[in-house]
């Protein structure tokens, strides 16, 4: 993939702020989601090998995949809703006419990015409550809140997501399911 090819991927469609909003969240979720894969590849290989060539386990391992695969969970929410990977029922919505489907994308893109606020909030409020707490993880021994930072980003971020899905909606003639993915189908048989 060439420099210019890969810079596409992260230019949003979406004019103005918006799309500076939207390019610089892609780059970020794909740097969080990168990072967070391989760092776990990295981590259990390195275990494997204490484990069974070294004769010893890294005792922290398990705790760092933890943190990992919330991380990766939590940024991965976000990169699904701007690829319009999330998991759909569509009979209704396939019946639809085009404004209809338009319609209903909206309101949908505005329905769900309200409950990922509304979860945002929670999160929060349960990070807020784990610091009252003073747990701490028990082989690494820092906060266990830290780790849960993700949850609330990822919400965020998936909630910022769908309103500018809604805006782009908005904006355009046809009907997206994220601001850079158009509503429709392959009949191809990798889609199958």
């Amino acid at each position: 993939m060439t420099e210019e090819e890969t810079e596409k991927n992260y230019r949003s469609s979406l004019p103005g702020p918006l799309g500076s909003i939207d390019t610089f969240i892609s780059r970020v979720e794909a740097i969080i989601l990168a990072l967070g894969v391989l760092l776990m590849a990295f981590n259990t290989i390195a275990n494997v090998i204490g484990r069974f060539v070294l004769g010893e386990s890294i005792f922290f391992s398990g705790e760092i995949n933890r943190i990992l695969i919330i991380m990766i969970t939590f940024a991965g929410i976000g990169y699904a809703a701007r690829h319009g990977r999330h998991i759909r029922m569509s009979a209704v919505y396939d019946a639809l006419p085009v404004g209809g489907r338009k319609v209903l994308m909206i309101i949908i893109s505005l329905f769900t990015s309200a409950v990922m606020f509304f979860l945002l909030y929670f999160s929060v409020i349960y990070i807020l409550d784990l610091y009252d707490k003073g747990r701490v993880l028990p082989a690494l021994g820092f906060p266990i809140f830290i780790i849960y930072i993700w949850a609330p980003l990822g919400f965020l971020i998936t909630g910022i997501q769908y309103l500018l899905t809604a805006v782009k909606n908005f904006t355009s003639h046809d009907v997206y399911l994220s601001t850079g993915v158009v509503d429709g189908y392959k009949d191809t048989e990798s889609e199958v």
